[in-house]
């Protein structure tokens, strides 16, 4: 059987957790450097500061893989380099005067990939808080604020006072005694701690200490430390991947994101849609350039010509299938002149508006298609991909609104946005502080589509390519014939 990652088994953790104590307010302890930060950054970036600063070339080919020491052992560091030894010992005193000055906490500071995404999962989760025990001092209480919340801010991670214990002590001392102290604090205060995550065993082992009845999983964040690994407690859950994908199941998805499965233009998609449990499907609305008739086909002709033994899905077939089942229907009108015959289709299959999703660009559907669409079925979601709109939202913030009021007032109640826009998350946040409704779309991979989910849009498209969940979306769609399909059953 194969071992659990350590996202996995924090996943696991938490479960069993919030069922043994559903009214608990639970926390989750994160240490700092090394755990939530890449120290190896700092120490890059000061290296080179130095360099600078005093005109020197010794760290001019240093590379951030040539950093495998801890912060706080620099010196071994410097001794691979042919550096005279008295100079060494200046660039120590110069480090550990400047390392922890407000210009490098804001600037040198990185977070590992997928820490802060981590972070945001549980801070979404109800009567659930992530607590900081750090062995920093008081005295950078409001730099460490400051720099973490600007390093969260894509990922909408928002750290307080209230979340953050420090040390008393100057900077590296009483550190194991300080970790004690953090979990006792936010113990006392209320909160059952369910997990603490550091990178020192050292502090794991006191923690351990003050927990006889293991109460508290320890996970060891296996980047670099000082202390000895063997001094590691029992039980200890080792891993170094902050992966999103172990972490959340697809059962923990929020309910309040509506999920649609693209491309459900043919065979293949349409069965794995089927035996699915995602409720919404979407599918790519043209006329066959030979009959006349409204079909399924993602690309134009132009892009991607007609084959000879090319077989198409009829729209109305695909409704017919629909009929007969609870899933709902996005519907994307890719053509000039659609808007019509889409809605003949709508009435003769009776599809009911809180099943019904209508996609079109602006420069297909234009103004009177929208105005009809919302009319016909005023229930509906209507939705425009609005991607054009990304520059002006960060150079011209009223005439985008301006634009996104004139669309709603044709009945358009939902913007379509480009996961790959460029500057997507203020883009994003900007249409959330306006009280928008967003759909995220061309969400390819899981990773991505879990980086979607905790941005928390009214709904995301993607293709449910998704392996380790047993989904094997086409995207677009395979364009090959659907009998010779072999459909892999999702496994629960």
């Amino acid at each position: 059987m194969q071992k659990k990652s350590w996202m996995a088994t924090l996943a696991s953790h938490y479960d069993d957790t919030r069922h043994s104590y559903p009214e608990d307010r639970l926390m989750i302890l994160f240490d700092i450097d090394g755990t939530i930060l890449d120290m190896r950054y700092m120490v890059f970036y000061v290296l080179k500061a130095f360099d600078k600063e005093h005109e020197t070339h010794f760290f001019q080919k240093l590379q951030l893989s040539d950093i495998t020491v801890h912060e706080n052992q620099v010196d071994h560091l410097l001794a691979t380099f042919q550096i005279p030894p008295e100079t060494q010992r200046e660039i120590i005193d110069w480090y550990d005067q400047h390392r922890w000055l407000p210009e490098y906490v804001f600037n040198a500071h990185h977070p590992f990939s997928g820490v802060l995404e981590v972070i945001r999962w549980f801070q979404l989760q109800p009567n659930t808080f992530v607590g900081l025990n750090t062995g920093r001092p008081e005295s950078m209480r409001d730099d460490t604020l400051r720099s973490l919340n600007q390093l969260g801010e894509e990922n909408r991670v928002q750290f307080t006072d209230e979340f953050l214990y420090m040390s008393p002590y100057e900077q590296h001392q009483n550190v194991q005694e300080v970790k004690a102290s953090g979990v006792r604090h936010f113990q006392k205060a209320g909160y059952r701690v369910i997990a603490f995550i550091d990178n020192e065993p050292d502090n794991l082992k006191a923690v351990s200490k003050i927990d006889p009845k293991q109460e508290i999983l320890l996970f060891h964040a296996n980047t670099i430390f000082e202390s000895k690994r063997t001094r590691l407690p029992s039980g200890t859950v080792k891993g170094k991947e902050y992966d999103l994908t172990e972490l959340i199941p697809e059962r923990a998805l929020p309910r309040q994101i509506q999920l649609a499965w693209h491309g459900i233009n043919d065979e293949v998609n349409l069965r794995q849609f089927l035996a699915s449990d995602i409720r919404w499907g979407e599918c790519d609305v043209r006329m066959d350039p030979i009959d006349n008739e409204v079909i399924l086909r993602h690309d134009s002709f132009v892009d991607a010509p007609l084959s000879l033994d090319e077989e198409w899905l009829g729209f109305g077939r695909l409704l017919e299938r629909l009929c007969d089942t609870d899933k709902c229907i996005k519907i994307d009108l890719k053509l000039n002149g659609l808007t019509d015959r889409v809605l003949e289709f709508i009435d003769t299959y009776s599809i009911e508006d809180s099943r019904l999703w209508l996609n079109g660009g602006v420069e297909n559907v234009k103004e009177q298609g929208f105005r009809k669409l919302a009319s016909a079925h005023p229930h509906a979601i209507v939705q425009c991909p609005v991607d054009f709109l990304a520059p002006l939202i960060c150079s011209a913030t009223d005439k985008a609104k301006e634009i996104l009021e004139m669309f709603t007032s044709w009945g358009i109640n939902r913007f379509s946005i480009d996961w790959q826009t460029e500057n997507l998350h203020p883009f994003f946040d900007q249409m959330d502080e306006w009280g928008f409704e967003v759909n995220l779309y061309n969400v390819s991979d899981l990773e991505s589509f879990l980086q979607a989910v905790i941005l928390v849009p009214r709904s995301i498209t993607s293709d449910f390519n998704f392996p380790k969940w047993h989904y094997y979306g086409n995207g677009r769609g395979s364009g090959e014939k659907g009998d010779h399909y072999e459909y892999q059953e999702k496994r629960n």
